[in-house]
């Protein structure tokens, strides 16, 4: 698999809104799989299903403690596929973010 396909699982995985919100919920930390279904209006089977493409695409990792499945997001990956994305779209906003850092970076200096 081609680094454009892998990143564009990531996009598909991102373009269905229950599976952002369920990133939205694990930006606050680690939760089980039956925490975050009991935050959606949706059947357990349907949030695991949301869960196993989140998995598949990179953006979410598991790990079992005992019969419970823990579910993390995948921040570095997140961040790596929408950084790509955007400075190859927007390559002007990386020059002025790396701009506005600078001066902060030459105050702390001095």
């Amino acid at each position: 698999m081609t680094e454009a396909q892998d990143e564009a699982g990531a996009f598909r995985a991102l373009a269905d809104p229950t599976r952002r919100q369920i990133l939205e919920h694990l930006r606050g930390g680690e939760l089980a799989a039956g925490e975050i279904a009991a935050r959606f209006a949706i059947s357990a089977p349907s949030i695991s299903r949301h869960l196993g493409v989140l998995k598949g695409a990179g953006l979410v990792t598991e790990r079992r403690e005992g019969n419970r499945i823990l579910y993390t997001l995948a921040e570095a990956r997140l961040a790596a596929c929408i950084g790509r994305f955007l400075s190859a779209v927007c390559p002007e906003q990386i020059v002025l973010r790396h701009t506005k850092w600078r001066p902060r970076a030459q105050n702390e200096g001095s």
